[in-house]
This record gives structure tokens, C-alpha cells and sequence, in this order.
């Protein structure tokens, strides 16, 4: 009985803690860039919510790799984020991802920040890769319009 209780209390709590108005907007990923044999694309996406009266959208980088060598590679990477309009570039976040011969990877989380939603507020992120061996690569850059509907 208590570990029937225990698993519907845990269920209970996890239910409550999934935002009820969240809409998840497709993944937009920028142009190309390289370094060594593998191209890496920037990715965006923003997710709607709302904290009591105050509309969100919590801004999200990704990053996605295409290998196009006879060997696989290992990858690091970093994204920053701003705001067009005067903002200053942020980093959100770096990691390593292993990206096998002729392989690709999905577009990967690096990281995100949330932000007040308001019309006409256009924001922007950048990642840039380094291959094992190889130089870092320029930027690749996505934006969205914060608040789009």
C-alpha cells in the first residue's frame, strides 16, 4: 500500500509540474558551417509559457552535425544568445558530441534562457564547432521573433 502511494504521490507531483499552456515551436537550424570534415548547423526554438500574468518563451540552442570523412570525429561545441536589438552576446552553454563516419547528429540541446515575451522582440543564437584536430569553425546563427503567433 505505501509503495502504491509513494508511486502515485511521485506521478502526482510530476503531473504538476508540466506547464499546462507550453507549445513547443519547431526547430530552426542556419546556415552551414565546418570544421575538418564536419558541418554544424545552429539550431533555434522557443517554447511558449507564462509565469502568473507574465508571458514567456524560453529560448533554446542546439546544434547539429554532419560528418562527412571516412572516420568518425569528436566534436566540441559552444552557443550564445541575444537579443538583436542592443543585447550582448551570452554564452548558454558548450559540450562534446562524438559524430561517426559519414554520420549525422540530430539537433543537440546545448542550452537555453527564458525571457519575457513582448511584440517585436527578435533574438538570436550562434554556435561555432572544433573537430578533434582541426580549427574552430565560424558562426552559424539562427533567430526567431520572440512573440510570433
Amino acid at each position: 500500500m505505501r509503495r502504491i502511494g509513494t508511486i502515485l504521490g511521485v506521478a502526482a507531483l510530476s503531473m504538476l509540474t508540466i506547464p499546462t499552456n507550453a507549445q513547443a515551436a519547431a526547430v530552426a537550424c542556419g546556415g552551414g558551417v565546418s570544421t575538418g570534415r564536419v558541418a554544424v548547423n545552429g539550431c533555434i526554438s522557443a517554447q511558449r509559457g507564462k509565469e502568473g500574468r507574465i508571458y514567456t518563451r524560453e529560448i533554446t540552442a542546439h546544434v547539429k552535425a554532419r560528418n562527412t570523412g571516412p572516420r568518425a570525429a569528436n566534436l566540441s561545441y559552444e552557443a550564445f544568445f541575444r537579443v538583436v536589438d542592443g543585447g550582448h552576446w551570452v554564452k548558454l552553454g558548450s559540450g562534446r558530441t562524438y559524430v561517426p563516419a559519414g554520420g549525422t547528429v540530430e539537433p543537440t540541446e546545448v542550452g537555453s534562457s527564458t525571457r519575457v515575451c513582448a511584440p517585436g522582440v527578435k533574438v538570436e543564437i550562434r554556435v561555432h564547432a572544433r573537430a578533434d584536430g582541426a580549427a574552430w569553425s565560424g558562426w552559424s546563427t539562427a533567430g526567431t521573433a520572440q512573440c510570433q503567433t
